[in-house]
């Protein structure tokens, strides 16, 4: 069955007269109706680099770009989109509701809409589910709920086409789903072959709820300070890599891909944006899917809770550890 569902999801992938092998990765691309399963990140991504990065992703055969209003450069991001060769139509762009923007949903999609030089997203998040006052000082009177339902105004004035959610708890996402009148596309957290949270993975799927894998290459980013070696240097990575003529990041992103997630890989490079798109080409046997879950260390790249004073990932993999008295 795993296998029947990821050649379906190929097919949605690669049109007519696609080469698997990325030959012809202008091609590349998905039903209107539902988001593109690869797409560009662009969290930590320089200015003076995303905008030339989003253009040639685009042209080259991505039609996904993952945005946010805190990564501090979409109006570069924006320049890109515009200069690149890609309708409207057959793009998908993704944003992100920040913490301090809570209250003010509409006018912070605005803000985002005029930098990326679009008249509507395809997909808007909340950040996270925590509001700030200002900084990182929690607004403990703004639940999640009241911006929800702000959220849903914009999807009425096709401010956006979708609404989702991002780094949200069991707990959070059952709050939602108990209150939505317009229910979440998707949910974007971090899982990678370090953190797989499968189950949670699952019972998304089983929800309608489409799973957005961010930092799908564990610990490449380096803004993390996991205490692992890098998965390019995994002993099992290197092998899988190997026996799939691909490198660690292409089977990777492989396996996110199977899995069914949607796979957002940053980079400003274009050798490294046009071969994560050889993770297209690469399908894995049962058996290897099940030695795959097996690498599973169960380790969280990101999480700012401590930093925020907020207990995150509560019924999750690793989640916030409040600090000790010592630590205050």
């Amino acid at each position: 069955m795993m296998l029947k569902r990821l050649l379906l999801a190929t097919s949605l992938l690669l049109l007519p007269g696609a080469a698997a092998d990325g030959g012809d990765q202008s091609a590349i691309v998905e039903s209107r109706g539902d988001i593109p399963a690869i797409g560009l990140g662009t969290w930590l991504s320089p200015k003076k680099e995303v905008k030339h990065a989003a253009k040639y992703a685009l042209d080259t055969g991505y039609t996904h770009i993952d945005a946010a209003r805190v990564y501090g450069n979409e109006r570069q991001v924006g320049k890109g989109i515009k200069k690149s060769s890609l309708k409207r139509k057959d793009l998908w762009v993704t944003s992100k509701l920040w913490n301090t923007d809570h209250r003010h949903p509409e006018r912070a999609i605005k803000k985002t809409l005029k930098d990326l030089k679009l008249d509507y997203l395809d997909l808007y998040l909340m950040h996270w589910p925590v509001a700030f006052k200002r900084g990182t000082t929690v607004d403990t009177r703004r639940p999640i709920t009241e911006t929800w339902k702000d959220m849903e105004a914009l999807v009425k004035s096709n401010k956006t086409r979708y609404i989702g959610m991002s780094n949200f708890a069991p707990a959070d996402v059952d709050a939602i789903l108990a209150v939505c009148e317009i229910c979440p596309y998707a949910h974007e957290f971090e899982t990678h072959p370090y953190l797989q949270q499968q189950e949670y993975v699952d019972w998304h799927t089983a929800h309608g709820m489409r799973v957005i894998a961010y930092s799908p290459l564990a610990n490449l980013n380096p803004h993390y300070d996991s205490g692992l070696p890098s998965i390019l240097d995994d002993p099992f990575w290197v092998q899988m890599a190997d026996k799939k003529n691909a490198t660690v990041p292409q089977a990777v992103l492989a396996w996110g891909l199977q899995r069914g997630t949607v796979v957002i890989p940053k980079s400003v490079h274009e050798e490294y944006i046009r071969e994560n798109l050889g993770a297209l080409r690469i399908v894995y046997a049962e058996e290897e899917m099940m030695q795959i879950a097996t690498q599973d260390r169960k380790v969280r790249m990101n999480n700012p809770g401590r930093e925020w004073g907020v207990d995150l990932f509560d019924g999750l993999d690793d989640p916030t550890v409040p600090k000790r008295e010592d630590e205050l």
